[in-house]
């Protein structure tokens, strides 16, 4: 089987690329091909969260176990395709570079038989142009939610010291 991702840049503008692997490929594979596809070098930390259809970041596949013990992460290399997505879980999140956080929306969007004669993985389509430097990031809190700098919060803190 074959599986047809589309890969968008959390970005103001439709910047997307559309790619088939084959399912027994693995994370490290779709890693490669979305680096390739969208022009960057690959040697940035990267990472891929299980996610669902709101798009909210769950168990993460990293590129490289750095996590010293602590717990058990899943490796892109040691890590199939088709372990996790699935006709039900078809969406991930995608990090490159976690310094300019490049941040992707991955969705499985078809699976189908593999073409005779085609290599994989293979870019299928491509849309928009990179930019040169990552789309901002707005990392607020939620105005609904309790203001951290609120005066009278800090001076509740002193009180109790």
């Amino acid at each position: 089987m074959v599986f047809r991702f589309r890969i968008i840049l959390d970005a103001k503008d439709d910047i997307f690329r559309d790619i088939e692997l084959e399912e027994e490929l693995t994370f490290e594979d779709l890693h490669n091909a979305i680096t390739q596809a969208f022009g960057f070098g690959g040697s940035e930390m990267a990472s891929f969260y299980v996610s669902d259809d709101d798009w909210n970041q769950g168990e993460e596949i990293a590129l490289f176990n750095i996590s010293e013990g602590l717990e058990s992460t899943k490796i892109m290399s040691e890590t199939n395709l088709s372990s996790l997505f699935s006709e039900e879980q078809k969406r991930m999140l995608y990090v490159y570079d976690f310094f300019n956080m490049w941040t992707f929306f991955v969705e499985l969007i078809d699976i189908g038989e593999h073409v005779d004669g085609t290599s994989y993985p293979n870019l299928i389509n491509s849309y928009g142009e990179t930019p040169e430097d990552p789309p901002e990031k707005n990392f607020e809190a939620d105005p609904e939610e309790e203001d951290l700098n609120n005066d009278d919060l800090w001076n509740d803190i002193e009180n109790v010291y």
